[in-house]
């Protein structure tokens, strides 16, 4: 069997970025916060061909985020590059991860075509939810917790503009197939629980059509009480 003589770490590290067409000295990288979240800067904040389930991240409250990378960490959530790249960080890695995108100016370039048609009748319903909720079902609006511009709130409620329908549509369909949670108690898989699979669709294509005006940004604090216990507001609080 032929033997191979040892190659060092740094020589094996030229010879692949050679491969890939990249001079060594592009291994010397400054050890930054920032670079070593490019990676998900790739996905997230990329502005054009965006795949539709990577959502917006930047400028969404720390809190929210940090709860989301425990979430993915807890198996909570589930996709599996995300559970990869947080199972083994600290707490204190990731609320530093979430202060680093909390702090990030978002982009919305203008809105595009929708990958669904909507009638007058499904936006007019979509609007009504949002705005007002069915009292009937105990579902509040979608305002009373987001924000009134649905910029969201801090802590950790997330804004609702500038998402793809797609996106919205999925993780509410998480919801009400048990595949997403939060902590105790779960507000929105209740909420996902009482809305009919219209209603969803409803929802998710009158959000996802809505301009996001430039001043956007989180509310500081929940204008009145929320309507529902949240215990995603719990665990924010308990953050490093």
């Amino acid at each position: 069997m032929p033997t191979f003589p040892a190659v060092r770490p740094s020589a094996l590290l030229a010879i692949l970025l050679a491969c890939a067409g990249l001079p060594a000295r592009a291994a010397t990288v400054p050890d930054t916060l920032a670079q070593r979240l490019a990676a998900c800067i790739s996905c997230h904040a990329r502005e054009e061909k965006r795949d539709a389930y990577f959502p917006r991240i930047a400028g969404k409250p720390a809190g929210y985020l940090y709860n989301q990378l425990l979430n993915f960490r807890a198996g909570r959530r589930n996709y599996p590059l995300m559970t990869y790249m947080v199972a083994h960080q600290s707490d204190a890695y990731l609320a530093e991860m979430a202060d680093y995108f909390s702090r990030l100016a978002p982009s919305y370039p203008p809105l595009a075509g929708q990958s669904a048609s909507a009638t007058q009748a499904q936006l007019a319903r979509g609007q009504t939810l949002v705005e007002q909720g069915d009292a009937e079902r105990k579902i509040p609006a979608c305002t009373a917790c987001h924000g009134a511009t649905l910029g969201g709130v801090q802590p950790a409620i997330p804004g609702l503009l500038g998402l793809p329908g797609d996106y919205i549509n999925a993780q509410f369909g998480a919801w009400r197939n048990h595949t997403r949670h939060a902590a105790a108690p779960d507000c929105m898989a209740g909420i996902a629980e009482r809305l009919s699979v219209t209603d969803v669709a409803a929802i998710s294509q009158w959000l996802s059509r809505q301009p996001v005006p430039a001043d956007v940004h989180p509310a500081a604090r929940p204008a009145r009480p929320l309507p529902l216990a949240c215990g995603s507001m719990a665990d924010s609080a308990q953050r490093p």
